[in-house]
């Protein structure tokens, strides 16, 4: 039997077309990621959070955003070259009440090739209990392989990352720091204040 190789070039040509379109509406199909504006005393920055990678820890923290839990809160914990931590606590130390903590994502959010911590991205703060992080949260300022999970270690579950401000992050972890409230160390000398974290995205 003959081919016409017209035929053969025009399926070729629809099917390229079919697959074309077929890529256009999966990647329009794809929600953005959320972003999250924090306005500082140090100025604002913006991250973007990752409910396809932990997405009970994406929902308890948005949450926090919309309930403006973190409205007039400080960056209480700050360690160049490690962290900043903040979500916790007002300008006088007095510690927020905040919901039921959220179970820990950080094995299911690194298998689903979510961040590690690396430098700029977001993470749940938490006690030596997995399961115990509520609104705190940190971000890393290097590269802290240690925090991740692995066989031996929960880790720590990473959410998220800045998008833009990164500057403002690095003014805050140079902030002189020393004692301050219920803290014998790394609680910055002169506070720095999240004024506001507003969903943008």
């Amino acid at each position: 039997m003959t081919v016409n190789p017209f035929l053969t070039r025009r399926a070729a040509s629809a099917l390229l077309a079919a697959l074309a379109l077929s890529a256009g509406l999966a990647t329009a199909a794809a929600p953005a990621a959320p972003q999250v504006k924090f306005a500082t005393t140090e100025g604002d920055f913006v991250v973007e959070v990752y409910p396809d990678k932990a997405p009970k820890t994406v929902e308890n923290f948005l949450q926090y955003v919309k309930d403006k839990h973190y409205d007039g809160t400080i960056f209480h914990r700050v360690i160049n070259n490690f962290m900043i931590q903040g979500g916790g606590y007002d300008t006088a130390y007095a510690e927020k009440k905040t919901r039921a903590p959220v179970v820990h994502e950080g094995r299911e959010a690194l298998a689903k090739g979510g961040p590690k911590n690396t430098v700029g991205t977001l993470a749940m703060a938490r006690t030596n209990d997995p399961n115990s992080a509520s609104s705190q949260f940190f971000i890393n300022v290097k590269d802290n392989d240690f925090l991740n999970p692995s066989a031996q270690s929960p880790g720590y579950t990473v959410f998220g990352k800045v998008t833009s401000g990164l500057d403002v992050v690095n003014k805050i972890k140079a902030v002189p720091t020393g004692a301050g409230g219920p803290f014998s160390s790394d609680a910055p000398k002169t506070s720095v204040v999240i004024k506001s974290a507003t969903l943008v995205n």
